[in-house]
C-alpha cells in the first residue's frame, strides 16, 4: 500500500521484501557452505516483529526508501548469531551498524525534496506484528538494483 506516489522510484516486488541480518557479498562456493554449514547450528525461537516508520538512505541523494523494522530483542540475537556464523566461515567482521529495514523501492534521479514530501506522508507507517518462524539464506541473480533472490536454505526457528 505505500508504493505510489513517488515519480522515478523502482518499487521491489513483494516477493524480494527480506530483512538483511548479515551480508556476505561474491563467495566461493566452499566459504558459501561454510556460512550455510554455521547457520544451520543458530538455535532461536520463533519471535514477532513489526515494521515502523519510514526512511530512506542517501540523504542529499536519496537512493533508497525503506520500511523500519521495529527493535527487538530476539531480532538482535539473531543478527548476533548470523555475525558469528559469518566469522565462522572466515569472512571478515562487519563494519557498518545493523540497520534493519525492507527496502521497499530503489532509486536514482529522484529529487530529494521528493523524497521528503513521501517521507512526511507516509512516515507514521506501522503494521501489526507478524510472526517469524525461520530465516533464510538468500543469493541475488545479477540484475540491477537488487534481485531476484533465491533461497538457498531454510532454518526454521524452535521453540529452544
Amino acid at each position: 500500500m505505500l508504493k505510489g506516489g513517488l515519480d522515478g522510484a523502482r518499487w521491489v516486488d513483494p516477493d524480494n521484501y527480506h530483512i538483511t541480518l548479515r551480508f556476505i557479498g561474491d563467495v566461493d562456493g566452499a566459504t558459501a557452505e561454510r556460512f550455510s554449514d554455521a547457520l544451520a547450528q543458530i538455535t532461536a525461537a520463533p519471535f514477532t516483529l513489526f515494521l515502523d516508520g519510514i526512511g530512506s538512505f542517501g540523504r542529499g541523494r536519496p537512493r533508497a526508501v525503506w520500511a523500519g523494522v521495529g527493535l527487538s530483542e530476539p531480532l538482535m540475537t539473531l543478527a548476533n548469531a548470523h555475525e558469528q556464523a559469518a566469522l565462522a566461515a572466515g569472512l571478515e567482521t562487519e563494519t557498518r551498524n545493523f540497520h534493519p529495514h525492507v527496502t521497499l523501492a530503489r532509486m536514482r534521479r529522484v529529487r530529494a525534496p521528493d523524497v521528503a514530501k513521501y517521507l512526511e506522508q507516509n512516515g507514521a507507517f506501522l503494521t501489526p506484528g507478524f510472526a517469524v518462524a525461520r530465516f533464510n539464506l538468500y543469493s541475488a541473480r545479477a540484475s540491477r538494483g537488487g534481485g531476484p533472490y533465491v533461497v538457498e536454505r531454510a532454518y526454521p526457528l524452535e521453540q529452544v
